[in-house]
């Protein structure tokens, strides 16, 4: 499994939120990198943004979640969502899920 996984739940549809496009980043010497990217699955789901094994230092990430897209022309207040949030360089697994509607959003730290 992957050192980052995430998953999307829509909340205004009662459902995972598939097809929606995003990339991993790193913050480091004033800029951000991208590390990897993905798109969600059937059920919300990116479980494979990196190798497995493979452990990030410790630092400054982001998922840029291209939410716009994902809700094409209906309406959508916040066409991108990034996620930033700091990794202990341990090794351990890091689950960030989205919960998403097109007027609001809400993030956590899963298991």
């Amino acid at each position: 499994m992957s050192q980052i996984t995430t998953h999307i739940l829509d909340t205004s549809r009662g459902k995972p939120a598939a097809g929606v496009r995003l990339a991993l980043r790193r913050y480091a010497d004033g800029k951000w990198s991208e590390l990897a990217a993905g798109v969600t699955d059937a059920d919300g789901r990116v479980s494979d943004l990196l190798k497995d094994g493979e452990a990030l230092p410790a630092g400054e990430y982001q998922i840029a979640f291209e939410t716009g897209a994902y809700y094409g022309d209906a309406p959508c207040f916040y066409p991108r969502v990034e996620i930033t949030f700091r990794i202990e360089g341990d090794g351990q697994h890091y689950h960030v899920p989205l919960l998403l509607n097109p007027f609001g959003y809400s993030t956590y730290r899963g298991s």
